[in-house]
Order: C-alpha cells, then sequence, then structure tokens
C-alpha cells in the first residue's frame, strides 16, 4: 500500500488554511509526530481533517533511538496514541541520538558505525515497534562530523539495522548528498548497500552552501545534484513515496506543490523500476 502514494508534502501550520479550503492534488502529507502530541486544540483539528482526506506520515524528531540513556516512556506513550487516533500510512524516526547526562540536545546527532551502537538501537526499534504494534521506518542523517570508531559505511549499518530487526529505510537523499560533500562519503555506495524492499520513503530537501561545507536546512528548492541522486535512487529502489521536506522560511504553498510534481514526474517515469 505504501509504495502507491507517490508524492507528498509536510503539512505546516503556514498552511492550514490552504489544506482547510481544499486539499491539494498530492498523495500524501507528512507531520512531526510530536507537534500533535497534546490531546484536543486547533493543530489536532486540522490534522484530523486532513486525514479525512489525505494519508498521513507521522515523523519523529525527538526520540533519539540512539541515546545510551534509552528513551523516554512518555515520548513512546504520547506516539503510540497519536498513532492509534490518526492511523497515519508510515511512522518514521531518525537514526540519531539526542540525550545525555540528563540533558536533551535540540538535534539529530549521529552514531558511530560499529557493533555496539548497532546493538543498541537494534535493541530500541524493536522495543519500539513492539510499543506501537507496527513497522517503523528508520532516517539517515546529515552529520558535521565522523567518528573514528565508526567500522562500517553508512549504508551498511543501516542495511544491517533493516536485516536485524524488520524495520523500513527511510532515504533522505539530500542528507547523503551532504555527507558526501562534507566527508567524501559515496552517496551511490550507500544506496547500493541497501536491499531495495527495505526503503520505502524518500526525502528530498534544499541545503545550504557555506565555504566550510553543506548544512542540511530544509529551507530551499532541491538542488540539481539532488534531483540526478533522486533519479539513482528510483532506478534501484522504484516508485517509493517521495516528501518533499520544507521546514525554514517555509514559502507559499504553490511552491512546495511544484517541487512535488517535480518529484512525481520523476516517480511516474519508465526508469523508477526497482533493479
Amino acid at each position: 500500500m505504501e509504495r502507491r502514494l507517490g508524492a507528498g508534502i509536510g503539512l505546516r501550520a503556514r498552511h492550514y488554511a490552504d489544506f482547510l479550503r481544499a486539499p491539494p492534488a498530492i498523495g500524501w502529507v507528512e507531520v512531526h509526530s510530536e507537534n500533535y502530541f497534546g490531546e484536543g486544540g486547533y493543530d489536532r483539528h486540522v490534522l484530523e481533517r486532513v486525514r479525512a482526506d489525505l494519508p498521513v506520515s507521522l515523523h519523529g524528531v525527538g526520540l533519539g533511538l540512539g541515546s545510551a540513556e534509552g528513551m523516554a516512556e512518555g515520548h513512546v506513550a504520547k506516539l503510540k496514541a497519536l498513532a492509534d487516533w490518526i492511523e497515519p500510512a508510515l511512522v518514521s524516526e531518525h537514526l540519531c541520538w539526542g540525550m545525555a547526562g540528563g540533558r536533551h540536545y535540540n538535534d539529530l546527532l549521529p552514531l558511530p558505525y560499529n557493533a555496539e551502537a548497532l546493538g543498541l538501537v537494534a535493541g530500541r526499534v524493536q522495543q519500539l515497534q513492539e510499543a506501537l504494534g507496527r513497522r517503523i521506518l528508520v532516517e539517515n542523517v546529515s552529520a558535521y562530523l565522523q567518528f573514528a570508531e565508526s567500522a562500517v559505511a553508512e549504508g551498511e549499518f543501516i542495511a544491517e539495522l533493516a536485516r536485524r530487526t524488520g524495520c523500513g529505510v527511510l532515504l533522505d537523499v539530500n542528507n547523503l548528498y551532504v555527507n558526501q560533500v562534507n566527508h567524501g562519503a559515496d552517496a551511490l555506495a550507500q544506496m547500493r548497500a541497501l536491499q531495495p524492499e527495505s526503503v520505502q520513503e524518500i526525502h528530498l530537501a534544499g541545503h545550504l552552501v557555506t565555504e566550510d561545507g553543506l548544512i542540511d536546512t530544509h529551507g530551499d528548492h532541491v538542488a540539481d545534484a539532488v534531483w540526478r541522486l533522486y533519479d539513482e535512487a528510483l532506478a534501484r529502489f522504484g516508485p517509493v513515496p517521495t516528501l518533499m521536506e520544507w521546514d525554514a522560511d517555509v514559502p507559499p504553498l504553490e511552491v512546495l506543490l511544484a517541487e512535488a510534481d517535480a518529484a512525481r514526474c520523476r516517480l511516474e517515469a519508465p526508469h523508477a523500476v526497482a533493479a
């Protein structure tokens, strides 16, 4: 079912009125789970209205699957309640950590890719899937440093995580490109390490070019190089549901719809057939 969703966009507060007037011509929408944890209120009202017309994906940004201190039980309980209520098409979290020393850091911090980290994250993914009663997708993140303790490449790490836990992969193509430019990580090699059937969603986004490297801002149009990498992803994984992310300096809705339409055209092209 999930692979027929097509192209979608993130539902952002700036566009609530647009969605309430008439559902846009897209396949689905994605929301940040934590923004809808509270019961009642206008945000939940809008999400319920939108869900009546379009499939919804829940995308978490605060759980920190790789945090050594563990996952917050209250956070998991709220996520389960939200998923049970809205009945999402997909649920995803990031491959990162975010808690240490009793503090929560407002960032998606990268992990070392080694056996110890893999065992920890695999246990957390299994725990979360059991708590939610559903499969989750795990997303690769942009990293601005690399760990000397890493023993395998990012793609191999994620592929083994999916094999051990049965989770799916949310492949962020822009993040692959950012890491390739910043660290020399071969984006195509990371994709080739993944089993085609494991990739159940793709993210596209814009980034900022600086003298020191690329920053994953989600605040601009998709770069040409990322579109080319997306074409390679479709050739390997097939027409995977694709989300256009735009979270900073959010533009008018028609700009996001145009970006989503560009992804839709590629999804419907003959080359978008899994190898």
